[in-house]
């Protein structure tokens, strides 16, 4: 929870610059250290605080269902639409779509089902850092908190992804390995839905079957694996990241970039972040992300001893964390 921070802090000053202006402000190797005391996070941060907390409240009365963590989670996503701290260039869709969660529709409706923008996958660590759910469950956990918002099948799949990366890194898996068993992933969940969790979701223009719906998000997950293989495979710490692996402001390529910055430097966890923030795309979103992955990798004491205390929301991440440490 706090390397997803630290990611966030430092490339919330970068979202919107490209190269040439990320070198001029902050050299060649962006920002490095976290500006402010507190030093403040974004949307990213707050959404994954969010997710978190609406799961800490469901996991008080086990097992972890649909029918629990959804209201919670309404409730949580409704409170960061309306707190005066959400003024940190928030997302159109979540924007849209907790608007829509407010006046109490359906979030079925609510969501934006066209859109697979990075918010859906930005929140989830949380649902991956917590142990001892089924495979099922955590699958289903981090498509749902997704499609709240964001409906499009391939922000589902990232989601998942995302969450099992976390999940496997925390449980010791070799960066190394991670590629080969998202793809695998991808592969053996292509014609999964999960109606429980997702109920009518597919039921969406051109669609003729649930599982039509959800092929659609692993082939493309499954694409941009691709990419991420390619940019793995060559290597440069040096260049843009997202020029392989794309900019992320959709879901799958904020995971393979955030990805793709965690195994460059799978045991640098602040050079990690410092490619992410130092991109042109999405920055802020591709280094929280890769945070995410180097945290759950190397645990806490990987990161500079004087960032605790000084990250926004410390209080909360360390309620988050020491839960499912």
């Amino acid at each position: 929870m706090f390397g997803l921070a630290y990611g966030d802090s430092l490339g919330a000053p970068t979202e919107f610059l490209d190269m040439k202006q990320i070198l001029r402000r902050f050299g060649e190797h962006g920002p490095t250290q976290l500006n402010g005391d507190p030093a403040l996070v974004t949307d990213d941060t707050q959404m994954a605080i969010a997710v978190g907390l609406a799961l800490l409240d469901a996991l008080a009365d086990p097992p972890l269902t649909p029918d629990l963590v959804a209201p919670l989670w309404r409730r949580r996503f409704v409170d960061w639409l309306n707190s005066p701290d959400n003024n940190r260039a928030p997302g159109h869709t979540c924007l849209r779509a907790c608007e829509g969660l407010a006046a109490g529709r359906p979030w079925v409706e609510a969501t934006v089902a066209g859109s697979k923008g990075c918010g859906a996958n930005m929140r989830v660590a949380p649902v991956g850092l917590v142990p001892g759910l089924t495979d099922e469950t955590r699958a289903g956990a981090s498509q749902l908190q997704a499609a709240m918002t964001h409906g499009h099948p391939t922000g589902l799949a990232a989601s998942e992804l995302t969450a099992f990366a976390v999940r496997w890194l925390a449980d010791g898996m070799a960066p190394a390995d991670l590629p080969a068993a998202l793809r695998a992933r991808c592969h053996e969940q292509r014609a999964v839905y999960h109606e429980r969790w997702l109920g009518t979701l597919w039921q969406q223009p051109g669609m003729d079957e649930p599982e039509t719906f959800i092929a659609r998000g692993w082939d493309e997950c499954l694409d941009v694996l691709d990419r991420l293989d390619e940019a793995v495979a060559r290597g440069d710490r040096a260049s843009d990241p997202c020029e392989i692996t794309g900019a992320g402001w959709c879901a799958e390529e904020a995971l393979a970039t955030g990805l793709l910055c965690f195994l460059l430097f799978p045991d640098e966890p602040v050079e990690a972040i410092w490619r992410g923030a130092a991109s042109s795309g999405d920055s802020d979103s591709i280094a929280c992300l890769a945070g995410a992955f180097a945290g759950a990798h190397l645990g806490m004491d990987a990161w500079p001893g004087e960032w605790a205390g000084r990250i926004e929301y410390a209080d909360r991440l360390a309620r988050l964390g020491s839960a499912w440490d």
